[in-house]
């Protein structure tokens, strides 16, 4: 008796939770219900890895707690990370839905709680419910959006300028206010060389960098914490480098 109140519990929590998921909060209470009874949560430690590029692709997972970094792998062993992805979010629904091998790895940034489905039971739940089918319409068009978006800044900025979108889109997304519109802080527990295959350059020109940043108050990097420390300025910053960009063209 008491394991089926603990066992209630714990489910009406994992509803509660993929309620808030968006490609879930179109559903209706009777298909949550139904839907939740298929995931299982898996816990994982820091750099620990969840899936791996190249593996077939068989299971699709939200972060339930902590933070997951994308990377894809060249021949040569260096990595060219992709993505961070936290909490309420989807992590590797491609492989399991085209049937294709995982394009890229995933790793906990630190202790995190993932939710796993199989990408047969969902794939059954998608002919079921159309509304879910719909939420996970949006969800990857909301990530073919936000892969537009940094294929631009590829274009738009130079390496410094890559960097500073990239944590600027970060802080908007999953910082922590300190100041308002002003200080931020970002928890990703990335490294120097986490930083440097963000934009794809060697880890010495970001020491150079931050130290610079640092020192015109602009951001700050300490034991893998990130302080955006003038929100304002680091924005002016970012665009200043993509003005400096159109003139060295012309």
């Amino acid at each position: 008796m008491v394991a089926s109140i603990f066992d209630a519990d714990a489910q009406a929590k994992r509803i509660a939770f993929l309620r808030q998921v968006a490609p879930f909060s179109l559903l209706a209470d009777r298909d949550l219900i139904t839907l939740s009874r298929d995931f299982k949560a898996q816990p994982f430690g820091r750099d620990e890895i969840i899936f791996r590029q190249g593996d077939p692709g068989e299971e699709i997972y939200i972060v339930m707690k902590g933070k997951v970094r994308i990377y894809k792998l060249a021949p040569s062993g260096n990595e060219t990370s992709l993505e961070i992805f936290s909490t309420r979010e989807i992590v590797g629904e491609f492989a399991p839905l085209d049937h294709h091998p995982r394009s890229a790895s995933a790793k906990a940034l630190e202790a995190t709680t993932m939710l796993r489905i199989s990408g047969d039971n969902l794939k059954r739940h998608l002919r079921a419910m159309p509304d879910l089918a719909i939420g996970i319409i949006r969800l990857l068009t909301a990530k073919a959006r936000r892969t537009a978006d940094f294929a631009e800044s590829l274009a738009q900025y130079d390496a410094a300028g890559r960097l500073l979108h990239i944590l600027l889109h970060y802080a908007e997304r999953f910082g922590e206010e300190l100041e308002t519109g002003k200080r931020f802080a970002l928890d990703l527990n990335l490294t120097q060389s986490d930083l440097a295959s963000l934009v794809g350059v060697q880890r010495g020109w970001i020491n150079h960098l931050l130290q610079d940043w640092h020192k015109r108050g602009l951001i700050e990097h300490r034991a893998g914490k990130i302080f955006i420390l003038d929100f304002p300025r680091v924005m002016a910053e970012r665009d200043g480098r993509l003005e400096a960009l159109v003139e060295k063209d012309w």
